[in-house]
């Protein structure tokens, strides 16, 4: 995946498409920008110069000759004017009227110049009359003040929410637009490979730290430079299981100014709920929701049969966190050559751990009927989708929210065992970075659809830092706020 600094908004396009974001959120970026296209009939014409003759008895300027109407461009009646133009000349001398009234100079209303009149275009007419027929989209665009208001805005309504993992550094930048919405405006993805050695030492390496201190660094710019008006900024396995996380959570304050909070399994899970609530399908009555991480698994059983709040994550009946994710799988079994055997040892692992967890059966109805699924929200599940689609390049528009068949899932892990690691390295959606971790990804995968068999399952590039946001913005009243200005969208 790719990764861009901060800057015109213009990239943000390309890193929302490659980098995990939106849940539920509006992608769209804001055209208001964007003036009307221009006007493709004749342009409109000025007032013509009226013409004027002078007459020898006149005053220069008391009379003038005939002219043709603004509104329909026919000549007026010449007799008529001769006529006035004789009567102002016989009383310019400053000769008394025939009824002995001193003399009267008649005022002329002065004709209200239009914008369609035939003849030339006069100078003056032009500078005085700027006739809306004029306009095209390259007048309509907005001022460059009204460009730098606008931005002004977005730093003082965006949310951030950072997700430090086991093996990525990511981060989301959104302003809120519908209610339950938002548009990203900036995002940061890097894999550091944090719990790089951690299932073995029981620490953080000094080589990891340096990783993600640095990925932080950038992240720490692009909210100096966002300033948005609240941010959550979240550690998770690494940091939580390590005997140097604390210590490590310091240096990162220290070095970068960043306060990381570490959050316990329980909210990783909520979290991860909340940001892939609109992935529920409409008719829905149970979900397993999954979230396959470096050094962790969360799960959620969600059980919305008898009603649904816009809260999805309040209908959570039971969920669990298992000590595995694809870093601490790949490092007990390795992860370059894995032959079946190996995957087969790798799912029986993942399997006795959740044999210890007792759901009480909450969903075991709701599964046997045909309003369940599966949600998994990881690495492993938008690298499967992309291998399924046949992508050249990894697009998130095309992975999120797709939905794969059980047939589909057996034939993609099917296919991965068949590689080799330079196969897997060779595919553009699994890259040399998780070439040998998605088959632990796929192992852990294969566990859970034992588990809770389900004929569909749903794609999510989304999790922890969308539902940051989602929390962050219901509870700041940040879409009740833009209905108010008028700016829901």
């Amino acid at each position: 995946m790719e990764n861009h600094d901060h800057g015109e908004v213009s990239p943000v396009n390309e890193v929302v498409r490659d980098a995990a974001s939106d849940g539920g959120s509006s992608l769209g970026f804001d055209d208001r920008s964007a003036g009307q296209p221009a006007r493709t009939g004749k342009t409109a014409a000025s007032p013509r110069r009226k013409k004027s003759r002078r007459n020898g008895a006149t005053r220069p300027g008391a009379a003038k000759g005939p002219a043709q109407d603004a509104s329909s461009g026919e000549s007026r009646d010449e007799g008529a004017s001769q006529a006035r133009v004789q009567g102002e000349a016989a009383h310019a001398d400053g000769s008394s009227r025939p009824d002995g009234e001193p003399p009267k100079r008649k005022r002329r209303k002065r004709r209200r110049r239009r914008a369609f009149v035939r003849g030339a275009v006069g100078e003056a007419a032009t500078q005085q009359e700027a006739p809306p027929q004029l306009e095209t989209g390259k007048l309509n665009r907005p001022q460059p003040a009204r460009r730098r208001e606008s931005a002004q805005e977005g730093q003082r309504t965006s949310y951030a929410a950072l997700d430090l993992g086991t093996n990525n550094c990511r981060l989301l930048v959104a302003v809120p637009t519908r209610p339950g919405h938002f548009r990203v405006v900036d995002a940061f993805s890097r894999i550091v490979r944090l719990g790089e050695g951690l299932s073995l030492e029981g620490r953080l390496s000094e080589a990891a730290m340096d990783r993600a201190v640095t990925a932080l660094g950038i992240c720490a710019e692009k909210l100096g430079h966002r300033k948005p008006r609240r941010m959550r900024l979240i550690a998770t396995e690494a940091c939580r299981s390590a005997e140097n996380g604390e210590a490590f959570i310091e240096r990162v304050k220290h070095e970068t100014g960043l306060t990381l909070e570490i959050i316990d399994r329980q909210t990783e899970a909520r979290l991860a709920v909340a940001g892939c609530s609109t992935l529920v399908e409409r008719g829905t009555e149970g979900v397993v929701l999954f979230d396959i991480g470096g050094g962790s698994s969360e799960i959620a059983l969600v059980d919305i049969s008898r009603h649904r709040t816009p809260r999805l994550a309040d209908h959570i009946v039971a969920w669990t966190s298992l000590p595995v994710g694809v870093v601490s799988l790949a490092e007990r079994f390795g992860g370059h050559h894995v032959t079946r055997e190996t995957f087969s040892a790798m799912v029986d692992a993942v399997g006795e751990m959740l044999d210890r967890f007792d759901d009480g059966g909450r969903l075991s109805k709701i599964a046997a009927g045909g309003r369940f699924h599966l949600i998994g929200t990881s690495g492993t599940v938008t690298t499967l989708a992309g291998v399924h689609l046949g992508l050249a390049r990894y697009d998130r528009r095309q992975v999120d929210g797709l939905w794969m068949e059980r047939d589909n899932v057996d034939r993609m892990i099917d296919t991965l065992l068949s590689w080799d690691f330079e196969q897997r390295k060779a595919n553009p959606c699994i890259g040399a970075d998780r070439a040998d971790l998605v088959l632990g990804g796929c192992a852990i995968l294969e566990a859970i659809r034992r588990r809770w068999p389900s004929e569909r399952l749903r794609v999510a590039d989304r999790g922890l830092r969308e539902g940051m946001l989602n929390e962050m913005m219901a509870a700041d009243g940040a879409w009740r706020r833009r209905r108010r200005m008028g700016r829901g969208t």
